[in-house]
């Protein structure tokens, strides 16, 4: 028998493994792994019944049996939920499937640094990509000034663009992030809604404030919000305004026409990103045609500064069935 003590700086975990494809994961702290098994054992049992594998708690180990194979995946789903019980305090359903669906493993890296260079840091929680594709991304959001992406829901497109905003804000590394969509059910013509703009746009732009309270405590969203550090605005109110020190993200890009799409990829600033995203599969445009996010994606892709990513069913992070629907409807939409 083998033994690999963990690098210091994943969760003071060990790993012993042994010649009959055998995982023992020994646990330092007792409150932590009663937090990663659940009442009655119920997290193990969930996990246990998601990668149809044999998992054993014994004294302060998890011992994973008959894995077919699946060691690391799971050593790394129970590293990300020992992430998320320090974090949060507790440990839900959907964690335990986000820790599976393609996350934290890639069976082609054994390299335990490479994954914790793309671990986003919020208040809240730790962000991890779970695909290759996500990685590209999060990699793109740090080095590139302007990343244009393309995908169906559920990839992370937004969420990973937030977080990586909002640590670089919390860093002072920018003075402001900046989350604008395209009010299409509206026509833009805000000015026909009732109350304020606030009031006007909300409803618009709540995909973006659940990834904000997902990472961040409410009040304090709220008091960024207040004295302009974070702001929300439709994509109408982008014009003729000049982003410095921001990083400005533009989502639901597919229902942005070329031309909204180039006026707000020319508001960048001095040190400053902006993020195009969008899901070329749900254009709520009159005329589809007029979208412009495929059309940027082909004018700009060449430019050594500007990020092209596009993801596939295959990146979804959502409840496991999601990614076969997006799929279905995907090949569906390729026969017709």
């Amino acid at each position: 028998m083998k033994n690999y003590p963990l690098k210091n700086n994943i969760n003071n975990l060990k790993f012993v493994y042994s010649e009959n494809d055998t995982l023992s994961i020994i646990f330092q702290s007792n409150d932590i792994l009663s937090g990663v098994l659940g009442e009655f054992n119920s997290n193990l049992n969930e996990l246990e019944k998601l990668t149809d594998t044999k998992l054993y708690f014994r004294g302060n180990s998890i011992i994973i049996k008959n894995s077919n194979g699946k060691n690391e995946i799971i050593k790394n789903s129970i590293i990300f939920l020992v992430e998320q019980y320090k974090n949060n305090g507790s440990i839900e359903k959907k964690d335990i499937v986000s820790s599976l669906n393609k996350f934290m493993v890639n069976e082609n890296s054994k390299n335990e640094n490479q994954k914790i260079e793309y671990i986003i840091k919020t208040p809240k929680t730790s962000v991890i990509p779970r695909s290759e594709r996500q990685k590209k991304y999060v990699r793109s959001l740090k080095e590139s000034d302007i990343i244009i992406s393309a995908g169906p829901a559920g990839t992370g497109k937004t969420f990973l663009a937030v977080a990586v905003a909002l640590t670089m804000l919390l860093e002072k590394k920018i003075e402001r992030i900046i989350l604008s969509r395209p009010a299409v059910e509206a026509g833009e013509r805000l000015g026909f809604l009732p109350g304020d703009m606030r009031e006007k746009v909300d409803p618009y732009l709540r995909p973006l404030y659940d990834s904000l309270y997902d990472l961040y405590d409410y009040e304090k969203i709220q008091k960024r919000i207040e004295v302009g550090d974070i702001e929300i605005a439709p994509l109408a109110f982008m014009r003729g305004r000049t982003l410095k020190n921001s990083f400005a993200i533009l989502d639901e890009a597919q229902n942005a026409t070329d031309t909204q799409i180039k006026m707000f990829l020319t508001r960048i600033g001095e040190n400053s990103k902006i993020i195009i995203n969008g899901d070329p599969s749900q254009i709520d445009l009159p005329n589809k045609s007029m979208s412009g996010l495929a059309r940027s994606k082909k004018i700009l892709g060449g430019f050594k500064e500007i990020s092209v990513v596009d993801f596939d069913h295959t990146d979804v992070v959502r409840h496991p069935l999601v990614s076969k629907i997006v799929k279905a409807y995907s090949d569906q939409n390729n026969n017709e």
